[in-house]
């Protein structure tokens, strides 16, 4: 979220549920909470610190206290790349990711960019992926696409620049290690202060993610969270991004989202600029079981 604050604390509000959505979705390595597999890794005027994605002003970053980064998918139940016998960081629901031969028009069969470990942790359904590379481990600036699966290979859409937590990357987060969690993770629900631009996705609009004060750099975080995307870090899937169930616990954070950039690091999440996200909003179809693959370059390399 906002890079320096929490998601405002109220009682936990649940987005719509699509029926059969998440049956056989969910597996993974790491942890286990309420019987599913986890992965590895404004203010406090609406009552809470958002503790995943903010800067170290006056506010925080994430959905309320103890919670700083969201739901991770991990390792899903397709069967997994050759030789990548590695389970997800904490993740919960990803699994492999292959896409068939190089079709006529040659589009890459695999995404550029991963590994066949990483590739082994996106769920065989996926569809819609969008990659968030890091420029290197303790780097808060990154770069976002989104490849979509055409049936004969995957399509590249234009390179975001985005940023993430004001360390960098970790495949273990904790709350408050100013550190964005590595991994693959679902994208099952979004919202924001602002009405809904036109997503498929669940959408809560909500006076709950106003948000002020500054980030680390002294920049504003008003408007951060005009529109956010839950990213499945330690959260419940189908409720809003502001539900504070943590499955994990407080200790592993949570409130991990895709949000409006406000010119800064984070504490946690990836900020994209306001028109990519609008995009992204409208793009994201969850009959394509879209995902978020988040990371270091030289991690999603593996």
């Amino acid at each position: 979220m906002a890079s320096s604050i929490d998601c405002p604390r109220r009682p936990p509000h649940r987005a719509p549920r699509r029926a059969g959505r998440w049956a056989g979705r969910w597996a993974g390595a790491a942890a286990r909470a309420r019987g599913r597999v986890v992965p590895a890794a404004v203010v406090l005027v609406v009552l809470a610190a958002l503790s995943a994605c903010g800067a170290g002003g006056t506010a925080r970053d994430v959905p309320a206290a103890g919670t700083s980064d969201a739901a991770r998918t991990a390792p899903g139940t397709a069967d997994p790349v050759p030789g990548t016998a590695d389970a997800a960081p904490g993740t919960t629901g990803t699994a492999q990711g292959r896409a068939g031969a190089v079709p006529p028009a040659r589009l890459p069969a695999r995404i550029p960019g991963l590994g066949a470990r990483t590739l082994a942790w996106i769920p065989a359904d996926a569809r819609q992926v969008v990659v968030v590379t890091g420029r290197d481990r303790d780097a808060n600036h990154s770069e976002a696409v989104l490849y979509q699966h055409t049936g004969s290979g995957w399509r590249g859409g234009p390179a975001w620049p985005a940023r993430n937590a004001l360390k960098g990357w970790t495949e273990d987060h904790w709350a408050g290690d100013l550190r964005s969690p590595v991994g693959v993770f679902t994208l099952t629900d979004a919202g924001g202060l602002l009405p809904d631009p036109g997503t498929r996705l669940p959408y809560d609009r909500s006076d709950g993610f106003a948000v002020g004060g500054t980030g680390f750099e002294g920049e504003p975080l008003e408007g951060s969270f005009d529109y956010v995307i839950a990213i499945d870090y330690n959260r419940e899937p189908g409720a809003s991004p502001l539900d504070l169930t943590r499955p994990l616990g407080a200790g592993r954070g949570g409130g991990i989202w895709l949000h409006v950039d406000h010119q800064g690091p984070t504490q946690g999440c990836v900020s994209l600029e306001e028109p990519h996200m609008r995009e992204l909003l409208r793009t994201l179809d969850p009959d394509r079981h879209p995902v978020i693959v988040m990371g270091d370059a030289a991690s999603l390399r593996q």
